[in-house]
């Protein structure tokens, strides 16, 4: 059965969107998935289903829909797709923590990077369904923004390789 990683985009961060982690849990379990595991209370659970990926994501989030009262955005991969992403960091010799991935749902538009405003030391590269992002200054303090990521969701390079971990574990 294929494991998957979904991501909740805007999940318990600057404290809006709050949902623990064990309610997440409960929500996928009763969504038919199976081994299911939450990583860091941002929004992150690996999982295995016999559903389509497009499947898998609207179940997910139809289920939060209902329980959030309004759309909560879900990123999903298979754990092969996961481990790619790892594999294909073009900033791999930078700190974890300063790198991202923003997942998105479709690759990134051809003037992705055109559109982008107050662009200063960090550093852009497309992948194939996402955009990594090195801050030699740290994310927090980066005013970038990139218009063709709204709709996506970031995670450090360390999430990555642990959620890609997990995904191959189950």
């Amino acid at each position: 059965m294929p494991a998957y990683i979904a991501l909740l985009r805007a999940v318990n961060v600057g404290g809006t969107g709050k949902l623990p982690m064990t309610e997440l849990k409960s929500m996928c379990e009763q969504a038919g998935f199976t081994k299911v595991k939450t990583y860091i209370a941002s929004g992150n659970v690996v999982f295995q289903s016999k559903l389509t990926e497009a499947k898998v994501k609207s179940t997910l989030e139809a289920a939060l829909a209902g329980y959030a009262g309004k759309p909560v955005g879900v990123l999903v991969r298979t754990a092969p797709e996961m481990a790619a992403v790892l594999a294909a960091n073009p900033f791999a010799q930078m700190p974890g923590n300063r790198t991202v991935a923003i997942f998105l749902d479709t690759p990134p538009p051809a003037n992705a990077f055109e559109t982008i405003s107050n662009q200063t030391t960090e550093q852009l590269q497309p992948g194939l369904r996402e955009i990594y992002a090195y801050y030699p200054d740290g994310q927090g303090n980066s005013k970038l923004k990139i218009p063709a990521a709204k709709t996506g969701t970031a995670r450090n390079m360390n999430t990555v390789a642990k959620l890609a971990e997990m995904a191959q574990n189950l």
